[in-house]
């Protein structure tokens, strides 16, 4: 038996620890390679922790609840799990590894304890004709958990045939099926390219749509009151995370908002002539989150202490421009991604950002790392068909910018021969800022220049 350490994986720069959520799996489990074991909460985020090694589940060393530094064990996994463990196997284990107390803890389990928790055969693991079909005749591996997710949604060997895989050796993971059952689902409720647009796709032109509902939330618990006139729903971790920072921010910084209403015409009929060859060589929707945050990294260069982060009475005025992108999840919370050095990428490497975070977001699948860092925030209120917002900083930072939605109006249009009625595609700008060094007169000028940049937006402009 080889027995070998499975460590808490360090999940950020400036992430010391991390906090056991939930065990995956218990002992005796087989895993595959890559496969999710076990949750784990950081100040950052919530995120699934993969196995590195494929074999069985011997120990659980950390329970749910456990803050375990990084590079601490939290598992035991024998990675040949066909041999019968011994006392003096673990014995060996005991002289190699770095951890005697951990050893220590092995040896002192009599030799019936360790073989109960071996994995035995049960009808769930016999081998059915298509799983047999699939891994002998085709020569492709597929694990146990895989083939019952296959099962239970219906997926057909040909499908799993044709299906990229990203495990070892090109073998389809948990996360692989995952990926194509969700965007099967999507797939089935959209029809056309323009519902595939993200969640935290910038604001679209509304005609005549009915008012957009609330979410409706899902929360872990909720309980009745003893009158059972109303419920009672307790928080889960992100949401007292979130309502946590969202209050340590209104006391800390003061909070001004500017508001702005941009003509966003030209925008919205050069994205319309041009996201049909855009998604033909890309693969990709072009969205209108790239462009205005175009705007946005031009602004930030043209006034530069919109970029910038307050650390007691000094002023870091930060080099490099790092956008975060509010994003909605699907569980009623809210993260905020960052692209970084985004001044250093064009329309197409931006729209690729975006996209990418977009996808990985609803698989959650963003790491502790793309949270940190950010230097300005855009937030994206007219996804939800809201025209204005006044949005909360993001702290260290200075300045936040809410995107209404684009809807069409009548407005005085300026021309050689004097002004005129047109219909209009209209946008308001919600710029919410520190005043402690944001002081009106710049967050006003910021906002009106990033609008500005969108109204002169050229429609003969290429893509590529």
């Amino acid at each position: 038996m080889a027995l070998v350490e499975m460590v808490m994986p360090k999940m950020g720069e400036s992430i010391m620890e991390g906090t056991i959520l939930n065990w995956l799996k218990k002992v005796g489990d087989r895993i595959e390679q890559d496969e999710s074991v076990l949750e784990v909460a950081t100040d950052k985020v919530d995120t699934d922790v993969p196995a590195p090694y494929a074999g069985v589940l011997h120990q659980i060393l950390a329970n749910k609840g456990d803050v375990v530094q990084v590079g601490m064990p939290i598992a035991l996994i024998n990675s040949t799990p066909d041999e019968i463990p011994t006392t003096s196997t673990i014995l060996e284990q005991k002289q190699t590894t770095s951890l005697p107390v951990l050893a220590d803890k092995l040896v002192s389990q009599p030799q019936n304890h360790i073989e109960q928790h071996l994995p035995l055969p049960t009808t769930k693991q016999l081998v059915t004709p298509t799983t047999l079909a699939s891994n002998k005749n085709e020569g492709r591996f597929y694990s146990p958990l895989v083939l019952n997710i296959a099962r239970q949604e219906n997926i057909s060997l040909t499908v799993l045939e044709q299906m990229k895989g990203t495990g070892r050796e090109g073998r389809v993971t948990k996360n692989d099926i995952l990926l194509y059952l969700q965007s099967r689902k999507v797939e089935a409720q959209q029809h056309d390219v323009e519902r595939t647009e993200t969640i935290i796709e910038t604001p679209v032109e509304i005609k005549n749509v009915p008012p957009v509902q609330a979410i409706e939330p899902t929360p872990a618990k909720t309980y009745a009151s003893v009158s059972g006139k109303h419920d009672i729903i307790e928080m889960d971790r992100m949401r007292k995370m979130i309502a946590e920072r969202m209050l340590d921010s209104q006391r800390i910084s003061a909070h001004v908002t500017s508001f702005v209403e941009a003509d966003v015409t030209n925008i919205v009929y050069w994205r319309n002539r041009m996201k049909q060859d855009f998604m033909q060589k890309e693969g990709l929707a072009l969205t209108f989150t790239p462009i205005f945050m175009e705007a946005v990294i031009k602004a930030l260069k043209d006034y530069p202490l919109m970029n910038s982060s307050v650390d007691g009475d000094k002023i870091i005025v930060k080099k490099d421009i790092n956008i975060g992108i509010a994003v909605a999840l699907s569980n009623n919370n809210l993260i905020v991604p960052v692209i970084k050095n985004a001044d250093d990428m064009n329309i197409v490497g931006l729209t690729k950002r975006v996209n990418d975070i977009a996808k990985r977001a609803k698989l959650n699948k963003i790491s502790p790392d793309e949270l940190q860092g950010g230097t300005y925030t855009i937030s994206n209120v007219g996804s939800f068909g809201n025209v204005m917002g006044t949005p909360i900083l993001v702290q260290p930072q200075v300045g936040i910018l809410a995107l209404g939605t684009v809807v069409k109006k009548p407005a005085v249009i300026e021309t050689e021969q004097g002004d005129t009625l047109g219909i209009r595609h209209m946008m308001f700008l919600s710029h919410s800022y520190d005043h402690r060094i944001i002081d009106g007169a710049l967050g006003g000028m910021f906002v009106r220049r990033v609008a500005d940049y969108l109204e002169q937006f050229d429609l003969s402009r290429k893509v590529f």
